[in-house]
């Protein structure tokens, strides 16, 4: 299976990172073919620019700079993203990159009448959201509803991956977490790898 592995933190030691390379390894470890997409590292742009924007309702959409993105996240079957929730959102540089790549013609198509958008993403079976969070579980789920995974389940696997199966695993209260701690969440990691 094609895995697309996109993490988002701009510090090598953190958590995101230390499961990213844990990913990595079980995915390659059970013989999946890994492409992994640093958006720090790569130092992606997260901002349209006025002429990517301009062509989001005309034919074609400005897609060339970020064509490479594009292609992969196209083949993907398997998607794992990790990144830390920030102020209960996505990193900038994350957002940025679902408004870039996940475009017109790209995961989506425009319908007449602006009407509801057909998915391109037909090939993305399962995704995988592992997010590390300071706040406590409760705050999370029970005042803010969990932000993060609607927006993923709801506005873009639902519009642009209809057949992708969702799961999220968010480690809370990451800065007071424990090896203990680190060792059981990579546990979950590990079982829902196996789906």
């Amino acid at each position: 299976m094609k895995y697309l592995v996109v993490t988002a933190h701009p510090l090598d030691d953190s958590l995101c990172k230390h499961f990213t390379r844990h990913v990595v390894a079980e995915l390659e470890r059970k013989g999946h073919k890994v492409t992994v997409e640093d958006l720090y590292d790569e130092e992606f742009t997260p901002t349209l620019r006025a002429a990517e924007r301009s062509s989001y309702y005309k034919a074609p959409y400005q897609s060339s700079r970020f064509a490479p993105q594009a292609i992969r996240l196209q083949e993907a079957q398997g998607l794992v993203l990790l990144f830390p929730t920030w102020w209960f959102g996505f990193p900038a540089i994350l957002k940025g990159w679902f408004d870039c790549v996940w475009g017109p013609g790209i995961a989506f198509d425009h319908t007449e009448n602006f009407g509801p958008i057909r998915p391109r993403l037909n090939s993305l079976e399962k995704t995988l959201v592992i997010t590390t969070l300071g706040s406590p579980w409760w705050v999370d789920r029970l005042i803010m509803r969990q932000p993060v995974k609607r927006i993923v389940k709801i506005a873009l696997l639902a519009t642009c991956a209809k057949s992708s199966k969702l799961q999220c695993l968010s480690l809370y209260r990451c800065e007071q977490s424990s090896a203990q701690d680190i060792a059981r969440f990579q546990s979950r990691i590990n079982t829902a790898l196996q789906r």
